[in-house]
């Protein structure tokens, strides 16, 4: 079988999905897999399915999503292979076009796990090549900034490019014998007659918004596993199915989860106002005492500055809009004068989750595991989730191969999971994020006395607020907020910065943002909220605007999207449900 190399990444013009399915996989309609007649596994699988005539490929381990946890997953499973003479077949499905090009963070890379799975990385030629050198973090008023002490224990971390990162990764995957498949979106679960899950299918590709069936029309390929994990990142679309299907939250006694966005632009700025691995972090202003938020800036290598800014989703008012904050944030006189003069080269945007170890779902359910940020390990004061996700799919991967050697169950991830370090330290951190509930100055002490004094060994956890959904007030409680237009320099309107990030999609397909109500938005969303999608999105998909009759109308311009989720997590009726578009759409980071 084919096996797909990593390339470089492509322009928004040449990303057009292709069908790599026809020329790579057999054409299974209407035959028999290696484990049972139809397609169905001896153990009693659901049939294949003739009327859909969708190919069907078996795999020993499925893998959905090739980031940190799902590529880490990958190799520590054909590391085991190679250890104890087996031969265990690995894939790894990704809805991006190239393996990183859906992937965004900070990112200070805390190499911990990679010390694990790879111990000699620092012997290869890696994209992990800056060291944090300075570690500073600053309380904003509207014209100062004011030196605190940082919290963060950067030292011996890196200032790097997740997306690269990965992207290494993928490389080293393919090299153990993993199978990558770029381009690629899972759309569904797919369950056997015991209700257990036994893999995923893709989407169809080649369909029209009017659903008929277009020239290049494909069916989606089942995917099917022994094992499936579910590796999507934050707010994963097929995580979120099984974690409702099988209850696991109310499993694992966890709370709902918190999420924040975070947007993100990388800059390349004068020689002589870099210093690569300096680190800096902000709080305060241009946010309100009550919203949780703060800006991140990192010198990177060759002259470029990674600059974000995080916006809790528990907000309140419907009228703050967490793009025009960053770009206001960039105003400020203590950051704009290393921006001027420079030049943005990428934009992008994506929720995390800031629910920790309250949140924590059981991760197990019948067929397979939800790892990484699908699962929701970062660690809030540290900024930091990539080292836990890699780590959590490593531990997968052990209890997978232990599995299916036949010598344990699944059940055992689980349990090393709470005996790993990332346990430890989720529960040292628990109390970081709800300490700002109750506002930013309240919050600092709180988190100090946590940090400096408790150290995480405090005898309660707090609990974590509303759901992100229901914190939103109504507009007429709000005071609404105006915003500066942009200078074209240093900060820009959202549709110059849109085509920054390399989004594209095919016009012309079913929607991917699909409201379960289409009255909604204009009978509740904008009366009652002001609108609040056309503001909390960062790629101006949600517009309303008048019709010919003039009668307001919500317009989704779906092809803008930059899949951050904000819209599935802080819709405040959730009337909008995030699926997965066709395969290789979204955006095509390549520093980010």
């Amino acid at each position: 079988m084919l096996r797909f190399i990593l390339s470089s990444a492509k322009s928004k013009l040449s990303r057009t999905p292709i069908n790599r399915f026809s020329s790579s996989f057999p054409n299974l309609c209407g035959k028999a897999s290696r484990f049972g007649a139809h397609g169905s596994f001896l153990s009693g699988a659901r049939g294949f399915s003739s009327e859909s005539c969708r190919e069907a490929i078996d795999y020993d381990v499925v893998i959905v999503g090739a980031g940190p946890a799902g590529l880490s997953a990958a190799i520590r499973l054909k590391q085991l292979c190679r250890e104890k003479n087996a031969d265990l077949s690995v894939c790894v499905v990704e809805k991006g076009a190239e393996v990183g090009a859906h992937i965004l963070s900070g990112n200070v890379f805390e190499p911990r796990a990679l010390d694990e799975l790879l111990p000699h990385w620092r012997q290869e030629k890696t994209p992990i090549d800056v060291p944090v050198s300075s570690d500073k973090f600053w309380l904003l008023s509207k014209n100062r900034a004011f030196s605190l002490p940082s919290p963060f224990e950067n030292k011996g971390n890196y200032v790097i490019s997740l997306s690269q990162l990965v992207r290494w990764l993928g490389q080293k995957a393919e090299e153990l014998g993993v199978e990558l498949y770029p381009g690629f979106a899972a759309s569904e679960i797919l369950y056997n007659e015991s209700d257990e899950v036994i893999g995923i299918a893709t989407n169809d590709m080649g369909v029209a918004k009017d659903g008929s069936r277009k020239e290049n029309f494909q069916h989606g390929v089942e995917l099917k596993g022994r094992v499936t994990l579910l590796a999507e990142g934050c707010r994963g679309s097929l995580a979120e199915q099984v974690i409702g299907k099988y209850k696991l939250r109310e499993k694992g006694n966890g709370q709902h989860q918190t999420y924040a966005l975070g947007i993100k632009e990388v800059w390349e700025i004068d020689a002589n106002k870099h210093s690569p691995g300096d680190v800096l972090h902000t709080i305060g202003w241009p946010l309100d005492h009550k919203t949780y938020g703060g800006s991140f800036l990192y010198h990177m290598k060759e002259r470029q500055v990674a600059i974000g800014f995080v916006v809790a989703l528990n907000y309140h008012n419907p009228f703050l809009n967490p793009y025009e904050e960053f770009q206001k944030f960039k105003h400020h006189p203590a950051i704009r004068p290393l921006l001027e003069g420079g030049t943005v080269l990428q934009y992008g945007a994506r929720t995390l989750n800031e629910g920790g170890y309250q949140s924590i779902p059981y991760p197990v359910f019948p067929g397979g595991a939800v790892i990484g940020c699908s699962a929701g390990f970062l660690n809030v004061p540290k900024i930091k989730g990539t080292h836990t996700a890699m780590k959590s799919g490593m531990l997968a991967a052990e209890s997978a191969f232990d599995m299916l050697q036949g010598g344990s169950n699944m059940e055992t991830f689980w349990d090393s999971l709470r005996s790993s370090w990332i346990w430890k330290e989720l529960y040292h951190a628990r109390n970081y994020r709800p300490a700002f509930e109750n506002g930013l100055f309240p919050g600092l002490a709180l988190s100090a006395i946590e940090h400096y004094i408790l150290k995480g060994r405090s005898p309660w956890t707090f609990k974590h607020g509303k759901p992100d959904h229901e914190a939103i007030s109504e507009a007429k409680s709000s005071l609404p907020i105006e915003y500066p237009k942009p200078d074209g320099a240093i900060s820009f309107d959202i549709l110059t910065s849109v085509y920054r990030s390399n989004t594209n999609h095919d016009h012309d397909q079913p929607a991917h943002l699909r409201l379960k109500d289409p009255k909604t938005p204009e009978l509740v969303n904008l009366p009652k909220y002001a609108g609040p999608e056309s503001r909390y999105c960062p790629a101006r998909v949600y517009e309303y605007i008048s019709d010919d009759n003039g009668e307001v109308k919500l317009n989704i311009n779906a092809q803008n999207c930059l899949h951050c989720k904000a819209c599935d997590i802080k819709d405040p009726t959730q009337n909008i449900k995030w699926t997965v578009p066709e395969g290789g759409g979204g955006p095509g980071y390549t520093v980010m």
